[in-house]
């Protein structure tokens, strides 16, 4: 585990949103049935590419994956961080399977300690390494972005890791969000840099969010069960399989 290079800080008390997020919809649902209606014939078809991905409501995550699905994880992670692309390249395809079924769902909370200080918060998307791969997240996320893209899209990106170096150009990010099936608007965005969120911001509270979830090891990567509100033992080699029994 790489350590977070930061020292602890004390945060404004954040609210989970699975609950609400589950109000907000049976409310739309009946918004939608009292308003205008069309009558549709046929059977209903569940879309062949899966659930879609969206920013979270704190603007710092990216959620992958049906925002019901019965397994709900918050990653803690790093670009830069060698043992996150370990994760991806053992669990990377079951993750990517599971969000498809509509069992699975992941927010994505990068992290850009790695970085230099002065490359992390230098504007709004910095110009380090971290901070580049942070920003192309945020840009991929939306709804012509299937979960399962964008989790192909993260391995990717961490098996092209370059740790203390440069890492890939703005433009090599986007070649690998192409081959990854990233809608081209966001492809082209990535390629002339284009800010998506705030990184020094993104950075500092997903550091807090973390410290939050796991005081004594703030290092990446950390895998928090949303619903059990507990952190998961990445290190056992049966936790992914575990988690999705219960689903």
């Amino acid at each position: 585990r790489t350590p977070a290079m930061r020292p602890p800080r004390m945060r404004p008390p954040r609210m989970r949103l699975l609950s609400t997020r589950l109000v907000v919809g049976t409310l739309a649902v009946v918004a939608l049935t009292t308003g205008c209606t069309r009558d549709i014939s046929g059977t209903a078809r569940s879309d062949p590419h899966g659930p879609a991905t969206k920013v979270t409501e704190d603007g710092y995550g990216i959620l992958a994956g049906d925002p019901e699905a019965p397994i709900q994880l918050e990653l803690f992670t790093e670009p830069q961080c060698t043992h996150c692309a370990d994760l991806q390249k053992d669990f990377g395809n079951e993750i990517a399977r599971y969000m498809t079924q509509g069992r699975l769902a992941i927010t994505y909370r990068p992290l850009t300690f790695l970085d230099p200080e002065h490359d992390s918060d230098s504007g709004d998307h910095g110009a380090g390494h971290s901070a580049r791969v942070s920003n192309a997240l945020f840009l991929a996320a939306g709804p012509q972005t299937s979960a399962k893209v964008f989790q192909l899209f993260v391995e990717d990106l961490w098996s092209h890791q370059e740790p203390g170096g440069k890492g890939p150009s703005d433009s090599e990010i986007a070649d690998l969000a192409r081959e990854s099936g990233v809608p081209g608007d966001a492809v082209e965005k990535m390629k002339t840099g284009t800010s998506a969120v705030n990184i020094a911001d993104m950075a500092e509270v997903n550091f807090e969010y973390l410290y939050e979830v796991n005081p004594l090891q703030t290092g990446t990567p950390t895998v928090y069960d949303l619903k059990r509100d507990d952190t998961v033992d990445i290190y056992d080699d049966n936790w992914l399989s575990a988690l999705m029994s219960r689903a």
